[in-house]
């Protein structure tokens, strides 16, 4: 089953404004009228593409000759090679205007200048190097989206130390489990925060954690809840806000590095094992990022980008890259459904925001919830609107378009940690249509292969990428021959990037993804993408969420899988006989017989990773007596409970 291609799109781009994005002026530049084209050229001369980009978004430092050595080795190609440069001194370039905006759900709210982010850069990397950071120590920040946490990696990262960060409702096995394996010197800590209106303590956590991690030179709390916590719990810890201030005027010292130089550590979700330590540098990052912003999303100077994320989640170190655009970042944290899910729109009135940017699941919960934000909230300066984490449904695209504004680029995006971007994004020159992606990144010679590893366009299949390019991880900690690398993306396809998706190239040249590779069900043999399940389960009010797993029937012989679908329902409904042959009904009428569940299953509560993903793979390991290897990573681990030994999983 492929969803139905729709003839007519739901947006088309302005042809009296289209002109003035900077996707349009790169098309020209670069003397291509059509992003097709234009696409094309950038993944068959990728030297002179990422080396015209370079030039075209401004990025500061010095370039080198050579753009590109070992082109045809994946791994192994090597970008920029004499380059030098340094990430943080590219967000840190201009020091006029509004740096950013935060909000915390507990209503506190702060503004900071971009004078006032470099100066506070200054004092926090003067502690740093009295402590003893140099090039390549990893500094660690267990933190939520305050200033602080932003402070703290600018500091660290125009060093050339490592930054790596973990949100405060991590338990303390799950922080250990990510830091632990890179030994920082340093660690930034909060006191606390608030979440639906709650304030949860985090220094008996702290304590724990720093007890634990001998590598810790020092450890800086920052106050959220308290104006000064007591630390007697913690060795060695100091308050943010005793760092010694450094003398007036005083530079930040930048440290500009070879192109490949690590620069942010991140973790996959961990849900399978203990989570891989995913190495990323100045140079991939700060292009790629320079590129998805400015040309896929059209930030320009002085707009006001925002993204509801943690600093567990790669979206925060996206979004934090916006100030290398001029752009003034939006910061909250705490529940994006306090205020009866109005707070983020408040945010986005009083702010006056240029860039939403959420997850899938915030859209559908939204529309379930029914808010119409487009007649609630003056939304008169929103351009576009950003959705990741899962696959946006053609129910959210209509609630987007209908609720929310007519006139706005609606770019759901996909890639993930793994290269701390996107393969699939948005475009203000082309059209939006219902339920697609639009477009393949530039630079990414992304494709859609069947098992036989042949390229397929209007059918589903692997998605991949043939050809380097420069965003791809340094290589995984502690992982010194590669091989684990290796084996993460370019076991399935040799010299391509299997990215784990299970997706399909369109007519349109867009792209439409299923849910990830390893939970494709397969009754019967035929692959089938959990994403198409869901889009019709969740369409029922009576359903709030759901959860699909491949069953191994019968037990013991395993002669093929059977489809288990497990539903949270609304407050004040129960699964009865009726419910169930709606859901079935409602499948087989919009699909195929093959989606159709053998068993629907009422729970409590669906088990999701920090970031808001569902994890399909964890439950299924439930369900057949296997270890779930690292019930840290989730945000209700609890919830894992209700899979277990259910009489309706042995009928």
């Amino acid at each position: 089953m492929t969803y139905a291609i729709e003839a007519q799109p739901l947006w088309q781009p302005n042809p009296n404004t289209v002109g003035d994005t900077r996707m349009a002026m790169f098309m020209q530049a670069m003397g291509h009228g059509r992003y097709a084209d234009l696409w094309q050229w950038s993944i068959d001369q990728p030297e002179a593409f990422w080396s015209r980009l370079w030039d075209f978004c401004g990025a500061v430092g010095d370039k080198g000759q050579t753009v590109l050595r070992d082109g045809d080795k994946m791994p192994g190609a090597r970008w920029f090679p004499e380059a030098r440069l340094n990430y943080a001194e590219n967000l840190l370039q201009r020091r006029e205007g509004e740096a950013l905006v935060f909000w915390g759900e507990d209503q506190v709210k702060r503004r900071m200048s971009r004078a006032e982010l470099y100066a506070e850069v200054a004092r926090f990397q003067r502690f740093l190097v009295d402590a003893g950071v140099g090039e390549g120590d990893r500094v660690a920040g267990y933190l939520p989206n305050l200033p602080e946490t932003l402070i703290a990696m600018l500091a660290t990262t125009a060093l050339g130390a490592i930054w790596s960060s973990a949100s405060p409702d991590f338990g303390v096995q799950g922080v250990l489990d990510r830091f632990g394996q890179i030994a920082p010197k340093v660690l930034v800590c909060v006191d606390g925060y608030w979440y639906n209106g709650k304030p949860v303590d985090c220094l008996p956590k702290n304590a724990e954690v720093v007890a634990q991690m001998p590598s810790l030179v020092k450890t800086v709390v920052v106050p959220y809840l308290a104006s000064r916590p007591a630390l007697e719990g913690i060795a060695g810890a100091v308050h943010w806000q005793d760092i010694a201030l450094p003398a007036p005027g005083a530079e930040v010292s930048i440290r500009r590095v070879a192109f490949d130089h690590p620069l942010f550590i991140m973790y996959s979700s961990g849900t399978t094992g203990v989570p891989k330590c995913i190495v990323h540098c100045h140079g991939g990052a700060l292009l790629q990022h320079l590129k998805e912003h400015q040309l896929h999303s059209d930030v320009r100077p002085g707009d006001r980008l925002f993204y509801f994320t943690t600093c567990g989640w790669m979206m925060w170190n996206w979004l934090v890259s916006g100030l290398a655009c001029g752009a003034t970042l939006l910061l909250y944290d705490g529940s994006p459904f306090a205020d009866q899910g109005k707070v983020l729109f408040d945010l986005a009135q009083a702010e006056k925001m240029t860039h939403f940017g959420t997850s899938a699941k915030f859209i559908d919960a939204a529309a379930k919830m029914g808010l119409t934000p487009g007649k609630t909230h003056d939304l008169s300066a929103l351009r576009a609107v950003f959705s990741t984490g899962s696959p946006l449904s053609p129910e959210g695209f209509d609630w987007v378009y209908r609720e929310i504004k007519q006139d706005i680029l609606l770019a759901s995006i996909s890639g993930g940690t793994d290269i701390i971007s996107c393969f699939v994004l948005g475009n203000p020159v082309l059209p939006v249509y219902r339920g697609e992606i639009q477009c393949r990144g530039l630079g990414m010679a992304v494709d859609v292969f069947d098992d036989d590893g042949k390229p397929v366009r209007s059918e589903k299949g692997e998605l991949v990428c043939t050809k380097p390019f420069p965003v791809m991880p340094v290589g995984f900690w502690n992982d010194p021959d590669g091989a684990k690398y290796r084996a993460a993306y370019f076991e399935r396809f040799p010299n391509v990037w299997c990215h784990g998706d299970f997706s399909e190239l369109t007519a349109h040249d867009g792209m439409i993804i299923y849910g990830r590779s390893d939970a494709t069900l397969n009754p019967g043999g035929v692959r089938i993408g959990t994403a198409e399940i869901y889009r019709q389960v969740e369409k029922l009010p009576e359903i709030l969420e759901s959860l699909v797993i491949g069953q191994d029937w019968p037990p013991g012989r395993n002669d093929d899988v059977r489809v288990v679908l497990f539903v949270k329902l609304q407050e004040g409904h129960t699964l009865d006989a009726g419910l169930i042959d709606r859901v079935k009904k409602q499948i087989r009428d919009n699909t195929t017989p093959r989606h159709v569940p053998a068993r629907v299953v009422q729970v409590q509560d669906i088990p999701r990773t920090k970031s808001g993903k569902i994890v399909e793979l964890a439950v299924r390991n439930v369900v057949h007596d296997r270890p779930v290897k690292n019930v840290e990573a989730l945000a209700n681990p609890e919830a894992l409970a209700f899979f277990r030994s259910r009489q309706e999983l042995a009928e």
